[in-house]
Order: structure tokens, then C-alpha cells, then sequence
């Protein structure tokens, strides 16, 4: 017996639904947190631990770069508890079609994306 089954997939070719895209973020945004709460973590413990280590923090913290990396974290933050919020949806039985499925995706997108640009403009 022949088999005909390809031996090299193009995955670069797949056409993966909306809802896919969600989850994949999802557990990237996940795992992204686990180091950008330390990062938060840590800028927390500086700030509390003297006068002048606030005042050092508050230094650090006024710059662009500190900005873009608090920005780009909270923006984890986010688009993660959004997601979150939609599996929680999802798991009392709302929205568990196909349709409901990429409703709720294109929600999280458009929340998070309004949530993020908000917190954009907070930040700076």
C-alpha cells in the first residue's frame, strides 16, 4: 500500500479560524505575564523599601523605555483577563458554538485593543 500522505507540511499555509488566534494569545500572553509580574513585582518592592529608593523608582520609571516596557506588560495583562473572562463565559455555557466562539474572540480583540490604547494614553 502506497501511502500518499505529505512528508513535509507548509504549516506557514494553514488557515487557522479567529478563535484559534485568541487562544494562541491567550496562553502566549500567559506565559509572558509570568516574567512581566516580576518585573512589577520587583518595581513594587524598590518603590516601598526607602525614600529614596522611591524617588529612584519614580527617576526610572519617567522615562520612554520604562513606559514602553510598563505599557507593553499591562497590555499582557489586559488582553490576558479578557480572554480569561471569555473562557469564564464560555464555561457557564454561553457562547459555545462556532459563531459564538468567533463572537466572542472578535470581542476580546475589540476590548482589549480599546482597554490597551487606553492605558497607552494613561501611561504617557
Amino acid at each position: 500500500m502506497k501511502d500518499k500522505r505529505p512528508v513535509n507540511l507548509d504549516v506557514a499555509s494553514f488557515q487557522l479560524p479567529l478563535t484559534a488566534y485568541a487562544s494562541i494569545l491567550h496562553r502566549v500572553s500567559g506565559a509572558f505575564l509570568f516574567v512581566g509580574v516580576a518585573v512589577l513585582i520587583w518595581l513594587l518592592d524598590s518603590s516601598l523599601a526607602s525614600e529614596e529608593s522611591f524617588n529612584a523608582t519614580k527617576a526610572i520609571m519617567s522615562g520612554f523605555f520604562a513606559k514602553l516596557i510598563l505599557w507593553v506588560v499591562l497590555s499582557g495583562l489586559i488582553y490576558h483577563t479578557a480572554a480569561g473572562v471569555k473562557h469564564l463565559i464560555m464555561d457557564v455555557g454561553i457562547g459555545e458554538t462556532m459563531e459564538g466562539g468567533i463572537m466572542g474572540a472578535k470581542a476580546v480583540f475589540v476590548v482589549s485593543a480599546v482597554l490597551i490604547l487606553l492605558t497607552g494614553a494613561w501611561i504617557w
